[in-house]
């Protein structure tokens, strides 16, 4: 089981601050499964609700149910407008899940990404 970070997803979430505060909400495991559009086979989204020192936030990870591996969608305030709803029936988050899924997509193929190995 690995947690993958895609390099560009995280420059636009701007993860940099709060990658550990991410890593360390995710070993809790104490996710909510969400529903989601366009995902790949075999797989689900979490949400883990976070505190950190900047505010309350929540984190997405598509989850890949066959080898466990989780990556990393999103890391959003509360107060952000896909943050306040993280539900498919939030244009916001539905658009943005669509456009990641993509780009997660993108960055796997050309090895654009950071994998924490967590187990």
């Amino acid at each position: 089981m690995r947690i993958i970070f895609s390099k560009t997803i995280g420059k636009r979430e701007e993860i940099n601050v709060l990658k550990n505060d991410i890593i360390k909400a995710f070993y809790k495991g104490i996710f909510t499964k969400i529903k989601g559009e366009s995902l790949p086979t075999n797989s689900q989204l979490v949400k883990i609700y976070m505190t950190t020192i900047i505010g309350a936030r929540r984190a997405v990870f598509l989850v890949d149910m066959v080898s466990h591996d989780s990556f990393f969608l999103f890391c959003r305030s509360k107060n952000d407008k896909i943050g306040e709803n993280v539900t498919i029936k939030n244009k916001f988050f539905k658009e943005t899940l669509v456009k990641y899924l993509g780009i997660l997509r993108e960055d796997i193929s050309s090895g654009n990404i950071e994998i924490i190995e967590t187990s």
